[in-house]
């Protein structure tokens, strides 16, 4: 078997609320609504997926690798994304997030 994409699914209680947030995350709305209920942004190696289940959100989590944590860290601060910016780990920086429903967004880059 050879992957050829891999799409991170992140369940939540309200779309449209969940839209805006991660339209701040990721800059732009999404490029597919392939379903009711679901949203896609496509990124240059996968890509995320939000979609309703109620009785699962807050359950699911992603980790994105960015170039610039810090220019992303002061856009979302201007979006009024909240977090505690930048910390340092063994081998990268992270950021991490937490969308309306408590699922965990993991930024890292160098």
């Amino acid at each position: 078997m050879t992957v050829t994409h891999a799409l991170a699914s992140l369940v939540v209680t309200d779309l449209a609320r969940a839209e805006d947030w991660y339209a701040a995350l990721l800059g732009r709305a999404p490029d597919a609504r392939p379903m009711a209920g679901l949203l896609e942004w496509h990124l240059d190696s996968g890509g995320v997926q939000v979609f309703t289940e109620p009785d699962r959100a807050g359950r699911s989590g992603v980790t994105l690798a960015v170039d610039d944590l810090d220019a992303l860290a002061a856009t979302l601060t201007a979006a009024g994304v909240e977090h505690g910016g930048p910390t340092r780990a063994t081998s990268s920086r992270l950021l991490q997030l937490s969308d309306p429903d408590g699922n965990r967004v993991v930024l890292t880059g160098p």
